[in-house]
């Protein structure tokens, strides 16, 4: 029997909210607080839970496009209002073909496969230097070789008798 009395709350709110916004008639909307004075104003006896069922009723509400919230008000969404897109990139809109027209083959997934009945493909040669160009024409403008000096190795200090 209390199961049977809170659903019938529950199935309430909704349209106590729509009863609330229809009666209240502000043009901008109305806010939670004039939404709740007015269903406790009719409705006086509410349980300590109608704060937060109010809340949820209208986050619910908002998200499945029943109410639209602006400037922290809440209206109902007019006839030719636009249906609330959900989250996230839309799908691309599928183009119907007309009858008679074929569509091509897709295109098969991976690396293509290598015929064995084809002629070898010839390797690339590989770019030698010209004789003329010798290491003095490779040195920079600056006079230094490219790249990074090599290390020069120590001299080992002699240790003798003199």
């Amino acid at each position: 029997m209390e199961t049977e009395l809170v659903n019938k709350i529950h199935a309430e709110y909704p349209e106590m909210i729509y009863e609330a916004l229809d009666a209240l008639q502000q043009k901008e909307g109305s806010n939670k607080s004039s939404i709740s004075k007015y269903i406790e104003s009719k409705y006086g006896n509410l349980n300590d839970a109608h704060p937060k069922l109010l809340t949820y009723y209208l986050d619910r509400m908002k998200q499945t496009g029943e109410l639209i919230f602006l400037k922290n008000n809440y209206i109902k969404p007019g006839p030719d209002a636009p249906p609330k897109r959900g989250r996230g990139r839309p799908p691309k809109q599928k183009t119907t073909l007309l009858q008679g027209t074929e569509t091509a083959a897709p295109k098969p997934r991976g690396r293509p496969k290598i015929d064995p009945n084809a002629p070898p493909t010839p390797k690339k040669a590989k770019a030698t230097i010209p004789p003329s160009r010798n290491l003095a024409t490779l040195v920079s403008k600056t006079g230094r070789p490219r790249g990074r000096p090599r290390k020069i190795k120590p001299q080992p200090a002699q240790i003798g008798v003199e």
